[in-house]
């Protein structure tokens, strides 16, 4: 049913679509940025287009292949489906910028349509839902100019939808601020990790009221952590997946759905919580952390301290920049893929600080994951509350009050 005083219309009404440019890198012609799909990411405008590629295009790029103010570019074609109808939004374009042809560039031409408010609508689940239908459901493998010409939506009047993209544009704000902030928070923990897990900076022993003094010790692995294969469980243990950002965890918490046999599993190996394991991407994420009890395939190597340690010191420095640059110089000789063997992880030095400030480092470090932790979920509830408000408000179950209405 059409809301009081809007207009079902169809988008090939109101504004006309283009594929974008096709080039080769051996392509001699005019230079120019270009957005592709990678730059979409999860932004609904560009933050910035200093980090677009430039290309150089055969000839001279045409007037109609390039993005203006007010303009919409939806993802044509990719390799993961679910980026295929993202759309994005510029509101401002300053000198020459163009598009990729795994895009489609949309270009409001009509009066009575904000483009800002169209991308509202090209974002929701109206259009998407749409996008899916018209594509051949949840396989959908291309976006075309016909599935958007054909998209339906219900159009409010100018005024209203002023006030609609107002309203909206107020959320859009809070979630891009509070990504910022977490982006911030992250380097800054980087940034303290890099100086705590290499003793650069000494926090204040609580037992002194002094900073941590003295040379670290340095070990091998080996001196710290021992390895076990205990094989002796009756299949009854939640099997874990290993992450490189969640640790070990158990399967069904991250909707990991992989088929076993009950032979298969007899041969996995039980993993006790706090231990450590090495997988096949330890070259790239370090190595991971379990705080759950449960079993994981008999191709990781588990780990366990033999002696007395904080455990939180250790999940940071063995999962830190600086322990796996150092992982890879000293196992240059194995290549990305293979299983790091006990024996191998066992030469590798490792700090080992005392107990307290082990403990002490491990506080500050949990504590700035906390703070990403809650902006994190600060900003999944910005995101729910703006859904649940498009929704409302772009199918004009819920109407805006007007100003000078009476």
């Amino acid at each position: 049913m059409v809301p009081n005083g809007w207009e079902k219309i169809n988008f090939e009404k109101v504004a006309r679509f283009r594929n974008g440019l096709n080039f080769t890198k051996t392509d001699i012609g005019e230079a120019i940025k270009i957005v592709g799909v990678a730059d979409f990411k999860g932004h609904s405008v560009l933050p910035t287009l200093d980090s677009l590629d430039t290309i150089n295009v055969a000839n001279r790029v045409k007037d109609d292949d390039l993005i203006n103010s007010g303009d919409l570019l939806f993802v044509r074609s990719n390799g993961n489906k679910a980026l295929i109808g993202r759309c994005l939004f510029f509101p401002k374009v300053e000198g020459k910028l163009s598009y990729s042809g795994f895009t489609i560039r949309g270009r409001v031409t009509c009066s009575t349509v904000m483009p800002s408010y169209l991308a509202l609508l090209s974002r929701s689940e109206i259009v998407k839902q749409q996008f899916f239908k018209n594509g051949g459901g949840t396989n959908i493998s291309n976006l075309s100019q016909q599935i958007l010409n054909d998209v339906v939506v219900h159009l409010p009047p100018l005024p209203e939808q002023r006030k609609i993209a107002k309203i909206l544009s107020t959320w859009d704000h809070a979630i891009r601020t509070t990504e910022q902030l977490i982006e911030t928070s992250k380097e800054q923990k980087k940034a303290l990790m890099q100086q705590l897990l290499t003793g650069k900076k000494r926090l204040i022993n609580p037992e002194t009221g002094k900073a941590f003094d003295g040379k670290w010790e340095e070990v091998r692995a080996g001196e710290i952590f021992s390895t076990r294969s205990n094989k002796n469980h009756n299949s009854d243990l939640p099997i874990l997946a290993i992450t490189q950002d969640q640790g070990a965890i158990p399967r069904e918490l991250i909707n990991y759905k992989v088929s076993v046999t009950k032979d298969s599993i007899a041969s996995y190996k039980v993993v006790e919580k706090g231990d450590f394991i090495i997988s096949l991407r330890s070259f790239q994420g370090g190595i991971e952390y379990s705080r759950y009890k449960g079993i994981c395939s008999p191709a990781y190597v588990i780990l366990y301290p033999k002696i007395k340690v904080t455990d939180a010191f250790y999940m940071y420095y063995l999962k830190s920049h600086l322990f796996i640059q150092a992982m890879k110089s000293r196992l240059e000789g194995i290549r990305d893929g293979k299983i790091i063997s006990y024996k191998y992880f066992s030469e590798i030095k490792l700090p080992n600080p005392s107990l307290e400030e082990q403990q002490k480092i491990a506080l500050v470090l949990t504590a700035a994951d906390k703070d990403i932790d809650a902006l994190d979920s600060k900003l999944a509830h910005f995101k729910q509350e703006k859904k649940a408000l498009m929704q409302q408000l772009l199918t004009g179950k819920r109407r805006v009050k007007l100003e000078g209405a009476a």
